[in-house]
C-alpha cells in the first residue's frame, strides 16, 4: 500500500492517467491525494472529475481556487474567462453529478503516516493557525459548499479584503478570508497583510511580503504540508513542506510525492505534459 499525493491537474487528464500508470497505481492498494485545482485551463477537466468521481475512496481530492470557480460559473455567479476552459463540465450529460460531487470535496485534508499527520491543502496555511485551526475553519467554508447558502456565498467569495485573518471576523467576510488562505494566498507580510497580485516567484515577492510559508514564528512550522497552486515557485522540497504544482497545463510536469514509511521517507515522481497554455 503506498500514499501519494499529486498537484494541481487542471484539466490534463490525459497527464494523469500517465502518471498513474508510472506509478502503477492500484485503487484496491494505494491512496492518492489531489491537492486541488482539478479544473480548468486544460483540455479535459470533466473527464478528470469523472475519473476521480468514479474512483471512490482510492483518489481523494481537495479544492482549489479553480474548482470554487467552476462552481460559481454552474451557478451564474462568475463569467468564464478566456482562458476558462469549463464549459465542458457544464455541457457534459452527467454535469449535474459531476458538481455535486466537487460540492462535498474538503479545503484541507490529513493523513496519518508512521505516527506523523501530513497537512494537505491547496495554497497555504496562515501562520497563526494550527493543524487543528485549519481543519476547523475549512469545514466552516465546506459546511456552506454542501449546504442552501452555496449562491449567497459565491456570489460573496471573490475579493481581497479583509486582507488579514482575525477571529473577531464573521458573516461572508470571514468565509472569505478563509477561502482566500486555503486556496489563493502564497505572499504575506509579518502582519498578516495577503497579497494576492503577485504570482511571481520567490525571487520577486511584494516589497515587504514573505511566502507564507517563510513566516517566522508560523505555527505549523513543524506540521508537514503538501500544498500546490504556485507554479512559479515549482518543485519545493523540504522536511515539513512539500510543493507539488510544477506548471503542468503550461507545458511542465504533473508531479506525485511517494510516501514510504515516514514523512521524511519520499520519493518524487514526474511525467512531462503538453502545454495547454501559454503562461502570461
Amino acid at each position: 500500500m503506498s500514499l501519494y499525493c499529486i498537484g494541481d491537474i487542471q484539466g490534463c487528464d490525459g497527464a494523469l492517467e500517465r502518471l498513474l500508470a508510472k506509478i502503477e497505481f492500484s485503487p484496491s492498494r494505494d491512496t492518492v491525494y489531489l491537492l486541488g485545482d482539478l479544473v480548468n485551463r486544460g483540455p479535459d477537466s470533466e473527464k478528470t472529475l469523472r475519473r476521480c468521481m468514479e474512483s471512490g475512496d482510492s483518489i481523494r481530492a481537495l479544492l482549489g481556487n479553480h474548482d470554487l470557480h467552476l462552481l460559481a460559473a454552474a451557478n451564474g455567479r462568475r463569467k468564464f474567462s478566456r482562458r476558462d476552459t469549463l464549459l465542458q463540465v457544464l455541457q457534459a450529460p452527467d454535469a449535474d453529478q459531476l458538481l455535486q460531487w466537487v460540492r462535498q470535496q474538503p479545503l484541507a485534508r490529513t493523513h496519518d503516516v508512521g505516527g506523523e499527520s501530513l497537512l494537505m491543502v491547496h495554497a497555504g496555511v496562515h501562520q497563526r493557525w494550527s493543524m487543528a485551526d485549519t481543519l476547523r475553519y475549512a469545514r466552516e467554508v465546506e459546511t456552506v459548499l454542501q449546504g442552501d447558502e452555496l449562491p449567497l456565498f459565491l456570489q460573496a467569495m471573490y475579493g481581497n479584503e479583509p486582507d488579514r485573518w482575525s477571529e473577531q471576523l464573521t458573516g461572508m467576510e470571514r468565509l472569505r478570508v478563509i477561502t482566500n488562505v486555503l486556496t489563493r494566498m502564497r505572499y504575506c507580510a509579518p502582519d498578516g497583510r495577503m497579497d494576492f497580485e503577485s504570482a511571481e516567484s520567490t525571487e520577486h515577492a511584494p516589497p515587504g511580503h514573505l511566502p507564507w510559508f517563510d513566516l517566522p514564528g508560523r505555527v505549523t512550522a513543524e506540521t508537514t504540508i503538501a500544498f500546490g497552486h504556485w507554479s512559479t515557485l515549482g518543485e519545493l522540497n523540504r522536511p515539513h513542506l512539500i510543493a507539488l504544482d510544477t506548471g503542468c497545463v503550461w507545458g511542465g510536469c504533473l508531479t506525485a510525492v511517494r510516501f514510504g514509511a515516514s514523512l521524511e521517507e519520499r520519493e518524487l515522481i514526474h511525467v512531462e505534459c503538453e502545454q495547454a497554455q501559454q503562461p502570461g
